[in-house]
């Protein structure tokens, strides 16, 4: 049944209508425009500087079956997401549980651990690249002077991922900052009540703290995936791709592909196939999701 405006109804309409337009446009043309914009790029063989050819769906089957630098890509972005994500994780929730606890100057430690968050992307990366550098870098100072043997960090290929991932445990303060948001809204009589019955810290961890946790642990989970397949700085500013393709990450390869060899065809169907890897891994997350996430008020 369609509904009937009449005299203020319509007007209250209108004039929603009206101030909702400029978000409405602005969606249409700076989002849905150009995702539906690059997808019809990607099934063109379409250089910089040419005539863009229709070609089908021919740059994915290329990418899928003939490229051997997308599988690289690709097998690098997954090794560096395996190791970053459950690092930061579990490093944001461990630093979230001390920064929790009632101690003197605990604005100041909290501050502390933030601030790496709020260093430009740039700087950051320039100040690792002094740390990990092989002859004067700060961690093989640090190396010698314990009497261990140093390492090449991101100049070999066999350390550089592992150096990268090491290195993105820096920037945990925005997944820190939700953890203990989470962590002050679980309810103190929960603790009370294990107390009582006899429970110690660990009991009390595991199961109040870790189950009330699930859902930020779950949010925080899906956005650092996404983040770590979307991994670019690092490579572009430390490494460029190499040693030997060693951290060659997806959105350097993408980036590469269309800027640096203009082929913006290809580069869009690179970034088609990126999205629906997000959007599978994102899905599967989603759907195992009630196995171990628990909200209050509904039983699982």
């Amino acid at each position: 049944m369609v509904k009937k405006y009449t005299g203020l109804a319509r007007l209250e309409r209108n004039w929603g209508i009206l101030f909702a337009l400029p978000a409405i446009l602005g969606l249409c043309v700076f989002t849905v425009g150009p995702v539906v914009g690059s997808f019809l790029i990607s099934l063109t063989d379409w250089d910089i500087g040419s005539t863009a050819k229709f070609i089908g769906f021919g740059n994915y089957k290329t990418i899928l079956t003939e490229d051997p630098l997308f599988t690289k890509s690709l097998s690098v972005t997954v090794y560096y997401a395996m190791g970053s994500v459950p690092l930061g994780l579990m490093l944001a929730f461990l630093v979230a549980m001390l920064l929790n606890q009632k101690v003197r100057g605990l604005s100041v430690f909290r501050t502390i651990f933030y601030m790496p968050t709020i260093v430009p992307a740039l700087a950051n990366n320039f100040l690792w690249m002094w740390m990990f550098n092989p002859d004067f870098g700060l961690l093989n100072t640090f190396l010698k002077m314990a009497g261990l043997p140093t390492s090449q960090w991101v100049y070999s290929e066999s350390t550089a991922i592992p150096s990268l991932i090491m290195m993105s445990a820096w920037g945990m303060g925005n997944t820190m900052i939700i953890f203990l948001a989470g962590l002050q809204g679980v309810p103190t009589h929960l603790y009370e009540a294990v107390a009582i019955d006899g429970g110690n810290a660990w009991h009390k961890f595991w199961h109040i703290t870790v189950p009330s946790m699930t859902p930020i642990i779950f949010f925080n989970l899906i956005m650092a995936l996404i983040r770590t397949f979307q991994v670019f700085n690092e490579a572009y500013v430390m490494t460029q791709g190499g040693p030997n393709n060693a951290t060659l990450f997806y959105v350097f390869y993408l980036y590469r592909t269309a800027f640096t060899e203009t082929h913006i065809g290809y580069a869009a169907a690179l970034a088609w196939i990126l999205f629906v890897i997000i959007m599978v891994l994102t899905y599967v997350i989603f759907k195992t999701s009630d196995k171990w996430v628990h909200y209050e008020g509904r039983s699982n």
